[in-house]
């Protein structure tokens, strides 16, 4: 993804660079001496919404920030579509429960409240005289 293309989807989600916290440390893994010397892992940190990513797949710490970039966008874009489903599943079954129960429903129910009704009268007490 090109740098323009990380900073227009940024403008998209509505998330600032200053919105954003980065962290370095020593990555682990291959890379050799450069891995045990350089500051190569890159944790981005989004302050409003609390999302953490760290990455340290590349010897180069400037690959890694663009990697982080972009999963953190990915991470923040995900929790966004899951509230936002989570608020449609909410308001349909608002919708559902206050909806009314179709007459053949009724009916149905009616029915077989009576047929129990009448199932439980034949298990009353018999008297023995």
């Amino acid at each position: 993804m090109s740098r323009d293309a990380l900073v227009e989807r940024m403008r998209k989600l509505e998330i600032r660079d200053a919105d954003l916290e980065e962290s370095f440390a020593r990555s682990g893994g291959p890379g050799g001496q450069n891995v045990n010397k350089v500051s190569t892992a890159v944790t981005l940190r989004h302050l409003p919404t609390g999302i953490s990513v760290t990455v340290q797949n590349s010897r180069s710490q400037a690959v890694n920030r663009k990697v982080a970039r972009e999963r953190l966008l990915d991470a923040v874009e995900a929790t966004r579509k899951a509230r936002r489903a989570a608020e449609i599943a909410e308001h349909e079954k608002a919708r559902r429960r206050k909806s009314p129960r179709p007459p053949a429903l009724k009916r149905k129910i009616l029915e077989s409240k009576r047929k129990r009704g009448e199932l439980k009268k034949q298990r009353t007490n018999i008297e023995f005289s």
